[in-house]
């Protein structure tokens, strides 16, 4: 039917009717349309973004700006779902074909190849419908779905049976067998679940005995506390092995963040550390670890006592309380220190951003320049590493300090611009140690992006119960964070270092640490 508006408008009621719903179906795809190309395009910015973060490293204004994107993709996605739906729905009421109207979604990859599959085959006839002769196979069409099975509760009875010697009289019975934690009832994947969701998904006790109780098992949070802290003394040795490994790095990260702590009718602000080794960038063998330390407040002191053995290169930012470790006179030796140029860079991003200054503009061109030259050099070993950035980065570094200290003289010190220029040039030793050095990063965000799943946990679990909460979270986030970035599944390797450690000998327990678990496991499964 004609629906141009120069069309006559019918009299007949009837045909007013499939007009009207011939205008539903139209306006529905026409809505499909629209919401399907804004979902896409959220989910072409939503991989730029991370596209980006991956190469140029996490920063506070990239992690918010990805927070948005994920939400406003989740948001796209489901509406244009909907209105997938009712255009199908239009077109089935309009007497139309329905089967062409489908969404422009990303191509999807395929289903895990490692999850077991189940064959649900479909009953067809045991004759032809047509002629009623015998039928011969000659292919199938197979359709995958994914389909989680619900999380199921067992009691696992360990039976110890004892035997007399008619003889003798002599009774025999097996050892008592080791649990993962003294005279606890929780098996070794139980545990593991529940330190996972509260350090790992940052799922906080009492959620999680809400969570149990729905599914009919009363776990109070008194009961999981015990478990959380009777785990963390269990597991404490892999965190002495992790501190250790990351502690004999020639180079860390080292990083802190908040962490609300619970005193005496208030909040007190206790402070998270971590100091992480990722020996990648510059094709180092030694896999990566993070290590975390908790303190209730924010001195020099504490990263004074957790770094008083170590002598090599710290990369940070410019807190005042790392100026001891930097002394010459300090023992064993003075730390080496190593500006992060995404601080740096941040100061100028938010003037150009909030204030659109065009030297703040131009300040971030010059840094992201030395960025993109680079880039290319992550994962190169360190000697050529450092003569590719002799001769590509060099030059535009020194263009960049060029500029600056010719701009700073022509602004007052109380000038924001000249705060951030400040912050640089009085560091710039520090900020081109890496020209130095192929074992040095560009910036700090190795240990950004550990301590974020600290940021992101706070929100849920608000504060820590104490010091001594803190400091159990610390060594657990140790455990889950250098897991991650071995690309080990957390809960699967707690399950089974749980269920090993208490009759591991110590003098091999390297082996359950998470960059070696993968070949014992694959050993053992063979």
């Amino acid at each position: 039917m004609d629906q141009s508006p120069e069309a006559p408008i019918p009299n007949d009621i009837d045909a007013l009717k499939t007009a009207l719903i011939e205008a539903r179906v139209e306006l529905a795809l026409e809505r499909l349309h629209r919401s399907d190309d804004q979902a896409l395009i959220a989910h072409l910015k939503l991989l730029i973004a991370k596209l980006k973060r991956d190469k140029f490293g996490q920063s506070s204004e990239r992690a918010k700006q990805l927070d948005q994107l994920e939400l406003q993709l989740e948001e796209l996605e489901a509406a244009a779902t909907e209105d997938e739906c009712a255009a199908r729905t239009a077109a089935v009421t309009a007497g139309k074909d329905a089967s062409g109207i489908s969404r422009k979604k990303p191509v999807r990859g395929p289903l895990p190849d490692h999850l077991p599959r189940e064959r649900v085959v479909l009953p067809h006839p045991e004759t032809c419908p047509c002629c009623h002769c015998n039928l011969v196979k000659i292919g199938e069409d197979v359709t995958e779905t994914l389909e989680v099975i619900p999380r199921q509760w067992k009691v696992i009875q360990t039976v110890r049976e004892k035997f007399v010697c008619r003889s003798c009289e002599a009774v025999t019975q097996p050892p008592a067998p080791f649990h993962p934690i003294a005279r606890g009832r929780a098996g070794p994947n139980l545990l593991a679940m529940v330190l996972g969701a509260k350090f790992g998904n940052h799922l906080p006790l009492n959620r999680q005995s809400e969570a149990f109780a729905r599914e009919g098992i009363n776990l109070d949070v008194s009961t999981l506390a015990d478990w959380v802290g009777a785990a963390s003394i269990t597991l404490a040795p892999l965190v002495d092995r992790i501190r250790h490994h990351v502690l004999s790095a020639a180079r860390i990260h080292g990083d802190d963040t908040t962490v609300p702590v619970l005193a005496k009718g208030k909040t007190a602000t206790g402070r998270l550390w971590t100091y992480v080794r990722d020996d990648r960038p510059f094709g180092g063998p030694a896999p990566p670890a993070a290590l975390f330390c908790a303190s209730p407040n924010r001195k020099g002191e504490h990263p004074k006592r957790h770094l008083s053995s170590y002598a090599g290169i710290l990369q940070a930012d410019a807190y005042a309380g790392f100026n001891d470790l930097y002394d010459p006179a300090r023992k064993p030796a003075p730390i080496i220190e190593a500006a992060c140029w995404a601080h740096g860079r941040r100061k100028f991003f938010v003037l150009a951003e909030v204030g659109k200054w065009p030297l703040a503009v131009e300040a971030v061109r010059l840094i992201d320049a030395v960025f993109d030259a680079e880039r290319p050099l992550n994962g190169v070993p360190e000697d050529e590493r450092l003569n590719r950035r002799v001769q590509m980065v060099a030059p535009l570094v020194a263009e960049c300090a060029s500029w600056m200290r010719e701009h700073r003289a022509k602004l007052s010190k109380h000038n924001d611009l000249a705060k951030a220029m400040d912050y640089m040039l009085t560091r710039w030793d520090a900020f081109t140690r890496f020209l130095r050095d192929g074992k040095i990063c560009m910036t700090n965000n190795a240990a950004e992006r550990a301590l974020r799943a600290v940021a992101v946990g706070r929100k849920n679990w608000l504060f820590a119960g104490s010091d001594r909460g803190a400091e159990r979270a610390a060594a657990l986030y140790t455990l889950i964070g250098t897991a991650k970035l071995n690309d080990v599944a957390p809960e699967a390797w707690l399950a089974d270092v749980l269920a090993r450690i208490n009759d591991y000998p110590a003098s091999r327990l390297d082996e359950l640490l998470p960059w070696n678990w993968n070949a014992i496991a694959l050993k053992d499964a063979a």
